[in-house]
């Protein structure tokens, strides 16, 4: 860390502040942020926005040409960026010709891009300009606001994020399926910033007919809905369902009867719905393949979960989640449906481990959350 100066951690702090500006808004692009700097001056700070449009570092130049800074004041300058500017021409052009136009005379960078189209190439055409790049300054912080991106990029695999709202004793809802509400006005809004952030939201075709559910984000002001997905095996979601309402939407379903699958594409082909048949071989819909295709095909980065206690256990069981995003509300519910449909184990050894990462109170209400242990078979 010598390399880096008290006021390199300074600055890279700011661009990681301003990198969080677009949790809601780049997917599926990562969230990067730009600073630019003259001596101790700051001369231009940006984020990256909505698909198509401006990354960081174009952000950040246009915002000091905003704030009347010329060619000259640009050259020389140094470059504080969250993630490798990338070289590539993918819906934007590359913003190492940008910065090669400005000819800073440092760039320093938190972290190299997992995307293989980049992957160091940037940085290495950036060298050969001769400008001095370091990289490495705040690379976990950098890292751990884009969870989804770099596991697409390096797994192909969007991260799963399973939300869950229980009591003190694990129940999702009493024995006859009332559910709302267990956790109180901060936690539900708490879990809109969550949805926000995600790509999708995941759940189940039983949650849709209990609740009826909308899946859209309210309670934080975003400019972009995650896509809705519904894991439905046999089509039984009614069709003035709320998830429904627009094509924004994936039905996903195993085995339905073939009659009715031609009336429910028929129902909703107006709307622009999408139907995925993805069946395993006991007639249920595969999920890996799911997860697994909605990185492949929809650039999917992160999926947030909501759903019941069976889709939660099949998720679970078959290695589906990343991380766990526990509201624990301080009550009892007595019998009810669980967390997660989870078969019983006759040792403890048997037992599924998660290391907790964090814990804070939201309102009245525990929010934990916690990921797959190492050791877990």
């Amino acid at each position: 860390m010598a390399q880096f100066s008290p006021f390199d951690q300074q600055i890279m702090s700011l661009a990681l502040q301003e990198a969080r500006k677009a949790l809601y808004l780049s997917n599926p692009n990562p969230r990067v942020g730009c600073v630019i700097c003259k001596g101790d001056k700051i001369l231009g700070q940006g984020y990256t926005q909505s698909v198509g449009s401006n990354h960081a570092e174009i952000e950040a130049i246009t915002n000091a040409r905003h704030q009347g800074a010329s060619d000259f004041d640009l050259l020389g300058c140094t470059v504080y960026v969250s993630l490798e500017p990338c070289s590539h021409i993918g819906r934007t052009p590359p913003c190492c010709d940008t910065l090669e136009q400005i000819r800073p005379a440092r760039v320093v960078i938190a972290m190299q891009d997992p995307n293989s189209k980049v992957a160091g190439q940037g940085i290495a055409r950036l060298q050969k300009l001769g400008i001095d790049v370091k990289v490495g300054l705040l690379a976990k912080e950098s890292a751990e606001l884009n969870p989804g991106f770099i596991k697409r990029m390096t797994q192909g695999l969007p991260f799963v994020r399973m939300k869950i709202a229980a009591s003190f004793d694990g129940r999702t809802a009493l024995a006859n399926g009332q559910s709302q509400w267990i956790t109180g006005v901060a936690a539900r809004a708490d879990g809109h910033h969550w949805r926000a952030q995600a790509c999708a939201i995941l759940s189940g075709g039983g949650t849709v007919r209990e609740d009826d559910p909308q899946l859209t984000v309210r309670d934080v002001m975003t400019e972009r809905q995650p896509l809705r997905v519904i894991v439905d095996s046999h089509l039984e979601t009614p069709l003035n369902a709320k998830v429904l309402k627009d094509a924004n939407a994936l039905l996903v379903c195993a085995n339905p009867e073939p009659k009715q699958l031609i009336a429910m594409r028929d129902a909703l082909k107006e709307k622009g719905i999408s139907i995925l048949e993805l069946p395993n071989p006991k007639g249920k819909v595969d999920l890996p393949k799911l997860i697994s295709y909605l990185a492949e095909k929809r650039e999917i980065n992160e999926v947030h979960v909501e759903a019941g206690f069976k889709l939660n256990g099949s998720l679970i069981r078959e290695n589906c989640v990343d991380e766990l995003l526990i509201y624990q509300a301080p009550c009892f519910l007595g019998d009810g449906l669980g967390m997660a449909n989870i078969a019983s184990f006759d040792q403890l050894v048997d037992r599924q481990n998660w290391t907790i990462i964090e814990h804070c109170l939201i309102g009245g209400d525990l929010r934990i959350r916690a990921v797959r242990s190492k050791e877990t078979k």
